[in-house]
């Protein structure tokens, strides 16, 4: 997994790019606020990790946009580090 990202500091916008295999993904499910549930991905690299939430209509979101362009996949394969 690969994670590009802007960030503002006091010198202007500086971009971050850093990656790693993901580790778990975690549903965090919270049955008195239905409303802040949330899927977090958790990866860790060489020289960094963390954890990326999502709400339910984020993964609903991606889901559909992959669903109508999987036709264009012809093949996975995995390249290890």
């Amino acid at each position: 997994m690969k994670i590009k990202l802007k960030k503002q500091n006091q010198d202007g916008i500086t971009r971050v790019e850093t990656g790693g295999k993901i580790k778990e993904i975690i549903i965090n499910e919270d049955f008195l606020h239905p409303n802040d549930e949330s899927i977090s991905v958790c990866y860790m690299g060489k020289s960094s990790s963390g954890i990326v939430d999502f709400t339910p209509d984020e993964i609903e979101q991606i889901y559909q946009t992959v669903k109508r362009r999987l036709h264009l996949v012809k093949g996975i394969k995995i390249f290890k580090e």
